[in-house]
């Protein structure tokens, strides 16, 4: 329990006559104090059963005009009134880029790797890991935004097993895809290939979330009786995606299947009360389902983690 010191009268008397003579002190005699900017922790570490889960800040960007990109079937108004119940601006989006690792005990495993390996690495060492200690990466689609940090001119990980999903890689094989031909191809040969219910470790099994990608993977997990789903881009905004999960989204690929995806899983994790890592929601990026109004809420984690039992 924090405690406030006691203050006695002869205390407080002693304060108020010092505040004229610090007011009265010239500009030019105080100290400067500059402005440190905005921040984030780059990392959030908490326990689920045996293993230990940490969300990295690999990234963050300011998007402009979200209105492109989500809710494409949606009037400027319908926008422009979901921002406004969200406290949100409609001219501007912060998108998060959120790697996950989870330690099992006996392997580290990396769920995406961010944009560039400078920016995952980053975040890695300040969790107080290296990137050799990396067993496994797994890949759970191909966007730019996820493979940007596996591999630029050697692997990043250079002592680690990679997995993917099936559908996923053969459709980005014949994509003539220039991120994929950078960063996959030099490696491709070293990939296990998954599908839906393909054990990445004991208790972490992947979930087919088709839409967003044609192969698009999350991922459930599962230790002593605690779970959480590592849902990627299923969802790729707290509000739009969640309040009005049939609005399309630019960058899904069939934008219908990646609806019913989306209304699925999140239907699926208000009723099991379970958590989940959204790779673009809010850093720490986890957090909650309530189910609202045809659509859903998203409940930012707060200290659940942190209580045990």
């Amino acid at each position: 329990m924090t405690t406030t010191p006691y203050l006695s009268r002869r205390h407080l008397l002693l304060a108020a006559a010092a505040t004229p003579l610090a007011s009265a002190l010239p500009f030019s005699a105080r100290a400067d104090a500059p402005m440190m900017g905005a921040s984030l922790a780059p990392y959030r570490r908490f326990k689920l059963g045996a293993f230990e889960v940490t969300t990295l800040l690999a990234g963050t960007r300011t998007v402009p005009d979200p209105h492109k990109i989500f809710g494409l079937n949606a009037s400027d108004e319908e926008f422009a009134a979901a921002s406004k119940a969200n406290f949100i601006p409609t001219d501007a989006a912060q998108f998060f880029f959120t790697p996950t690792l989870i330690n099992t005990g006996s392997e580290v495993i990396l769920f995406d790797t961010g944009l560039s390996p400078a920016g995952t690495i980053a975040a890695i060492e300040a969790a107080g890991y290296t990137a050799d200690q990396i067993d496994r990466v797994v890949i759970t689609h191909m966007h730019g935004d996820h493979i940007g940090g596996i591999y630029e001119g050697a692997p990043t990980f250079a002592n680690a097993s990679y997995s993917t999903g099936e559908v996923e890689m053969d459709h980005w094989d014949m994509s003539g895809n220039d991120g994929f031909e950078a960063k996959i191809r030099p490696i491709q040969d070293q990939f296990d290939l998954m599908k839906e219910g393909s054990a990445v470790a004991s208790g972490i099994t992947a979930m087919e979330a088709f839409g967003h990608t044609p192969g698009h993977l999350a991922f459930h997990v599962e230790s002593e009786g605690e779970r959480l789903i590592l849902g990627a881009d299923f969802a790729n905004h707290y509000v739009y995606s969640l309040a009005h999960p049939d609005w399309e989204v630019l960058y899904d690929t069939d934008k219908s299947m990646a609806a019913q995806t989306r209304r699925n899983m999140l239907d699926m994790m208000a009723t099991d009360r379970v958590p989940f890592i959204g790779y673009h929601m809010p850093f720490p990026a986890l957090g909650y389902v309530a189910a609202r109004d045809g659509g859903f809420d998203y409940v930012p984690a707060s200290y659940q983690t942190m209580i045990e039992g």
